[in-house]
C-alpha cells in the first residue's frame, strides 16, 4: 500500500514533532518543516524516517519552493498540518511592530501560504486534508497575548472558511485549538507561579502535553473523521468550555 505524505509545519519540536511521531507510527512519511533548528530537525527525520525541508513560512517563495521539493520528491501531499507559530507575552502597545507582524504573518499568514501551495495539488486528485492548529485564546482572547489572540482567531474563521469551499472537491478542513501545553515556547514564556496558576483554573487540574494534541490531530487526519470539517477541537483540559 502507498504510503500517505504529510508536511508538517514548524515540527521540530513541541507540538509539532509530537504529531510528526503520531503520524510516522501509522504509516505516513512526515516532511518536517523548520526554520532554524535543523539539527533538531534531521534529528526527528531520521529517527522516524522522515524529510527534513527548511522554510519560513511567512515567506510565501520559501513556501512555494518547499511545496515544489516536496512534490517532485514523493508526487503528492496527502495531509498538511498547519503548526507553526510564535507568540510573546506583553502588553499591546508594548509590542514592536516589527514582532506584531512577524506574529500575525508567520501564525495567520503562514497557514495560509501554506495551504495556497498545497491546495492546487489536493484539488487535481480531489482528495487532502488540512489540520490547523490554532489556540483557546483564539477563541476567548488573552491579556498581553492580543496579537497572537488575533492570529490565532483569524486561523479559526480560515478554517471554517476553507472548509465550505475546498469540501465537494474532496477536501477536509480542520481545527486543533490547545489549551496550556507544556512546551518548550511555554515553559519559557510562563513562570513556575505562572504554570501553578492555569493549572489549578484547569478543570481537569493539570496542563497539557504535546502528545495530547497530537492524538486531536491524528483523529482528524484519519478515517475516523471521514464525515467532520471545518470543526474546532478543543484540547485544554476544560479551562473554556
Amino acid at each position: 500500500m502507498e504510503k500517505k505524505i504529510a508536511l508538517v509545519t514548524g515540527a521540530s519540536r513541541g507540538i509539532g514533532r509530537a504529531v510528526s511521531e503520531k503520524l510516522a507510527q501509522n504509516g505516513y512519511t512526515v516532511c518536517i518543516n523548520y526554520t532554524k533548528s535543523k539539527e533538531l530537525a534531521e534529528e526527528l527525520a531520521n529517527q522516524i524516517n522522515g524529510f527534513a525541508i527548511c522554510a519560513d513560512v511567512s515567506d510565501k517563495s520559501q513556501v512555494k519552493s518547499m511545496v515544489s521539493g516536496i512534490i517532485d520528491k514523493f508526487g503528492k501531499i496527502d495531509l498538511l498540518i498547519n503548526n507553526a507559530g510564535v507568540s510573546r507575552i506583553d502588553l499591546f502597545d508594548a509590542i514592536p511592530d516589527e514582532f506584531s507582524k512577524n506574529i500575525l504573518n508567520t501564525n495567520l499568514g503562514g497557514t495560509l501560504n501554506c495551504s495556497r501551495a498545497v491546495l492546487p495539488y489536493m484539488l487535481s486528485k480531489k482528495s487532502g486534508n488540512i489540520v490547523n492548529i490554532s489556540s483557546m485564546w483564539g477563541e476567548v482572547g488573552a491579556s498581553c497575548e492580543v496579537d497572537y489572540s488575533a492570529s490565532k482567531a483569524g486561523i479559526i474563521g480560515f478554517t471554517k472558511a476553507l472548509a465550505k469551499e475546498v469540501g465537494l472537491s474532496g477536501i477536509r478542513v480542520n481545527c486543533v485549538s490547545p489549551g496550556v501545553i507544556l512546551t518548550d515556547m511555554n515553559l519559557k514564556t510562563l513562570s513556575e507561579d505562572d504554570l501553578n496558576a492555569l493549572k489549578e483554573e484547569t478543570p481537569l487540574g493539570t496542563l497539557g502535553s504535546p502528545d495530547d494534541v497530537a492524538e486531536a490531530v491524528y483523529f482528524f487526519a484519519s478515517e475516523k473523521s471521514k464525515f467532520i470539517t471545518g470543526q474546532i477541537l478543543g484540547v485544554n483540559g476544560g479551562f473554556i468550555i
